[in-house]
């Protein structure tokens, strides 16, 4: 009997809990929303994106059908699904891949290549290879002999600006024809392919959900289209 009374004057004691009113709770959870769509846009804007390879333009470095996820952190920041964008401090390195924004009009497709030239260099292409201030550049990354095409050489890149060329150099619309990238351009740079999968390249061109989904799906079902080995390569 003692115990019982305790039990019903601890009950007494304890606090109601409180129950929120339906509009209370929903305001709560639309503002819960907004927090986790708020930090969403910040990662998305100033930290990283992913992105996938839609052509070959940078085989054998880049295959595709890679998904690779994009570090902008110095680069660039901006607000995601527009075109505002301000770029920052860090400048690209020769040798390293760059993501930079279509120069071609009305393309919205961001491209992926290689930084061969500086700011104020002079790049000149004969005998199949690259030259920078007359002197050779070794590139063992390179898939095909290097071509000026409808390049005027030697060009002098100018400033701030920079020269990018793809790796695989016979089947890249690059520098050569569409002349230097201007760093407020250049968004971002890879840093790790999280995903790749072999399919063809229409699965991956802009706008094509629909072939995506079913690429990826045929992947869960068929593990042997998915490359493992390139899984978590870093840049």
């Amino acid at each position: 009997m003692k115990n019982e009374k305790r039990e019903k004057g601890k009950a007494a004691d304890a606090a109601p809990e409180e129950v929120l009113p339906r509009k209370e709770r929903i305001r709560r959870e639309v503002i819960a929303w907004m927090w986790v769509i708020l930090i969403f846009l910040l990662i998305n804007g100033t930290l990283g994106q992913a992105r996938v390879i839609p052509s070959g333009s940078m085989e054998n470095t880049l295959l595709i059908g890679d998904h690779l996820i994009m570090s902008r952190v110095g680069y660039d920041a901006g607000v995601p699904f527009t075109n505002w964008h301000v770029p920052l401090w860090r400048n690209p390195r020769r040798l390293q891949i760059v993501i930079f924004r279509s120069l071609v009009p009305p393309d919205a497709t961001d491209v992926i290549k290689r930084v061969i030239g500086l700011p104020g260099e002079t790049v000149d292409i004969h005998d199949g290879a690259v030259w920078i201030n007359g002197q050779k550049l070794e590139e063992k990354y390179t898939t095909g002999p290097t071509e000026p095409y409808q390049m005027h050489t030697p060009y002098k890149v100018p400033e701030n600006c920079y020269f990018v060329m793809g790796d695989n150099r016979g089947n890249s619309y690059d520098s050569r024809f569409e002349g230097c990238i201007p760093r407020n351009k250049i968004i971002g740079v890879p840093v790790i392919i999280y995903m790749s999968v072999e399919a063809s390249p229409e699965a991956w061109e802009s706008g094509g959900l629909g072939a995506r989904f079913l690429t990826y799906g045929n992947a869960l079902l068929h593990p042997s289209t998915v490359r493992w080995k390139r899984l978590f390569h870093t840049f």
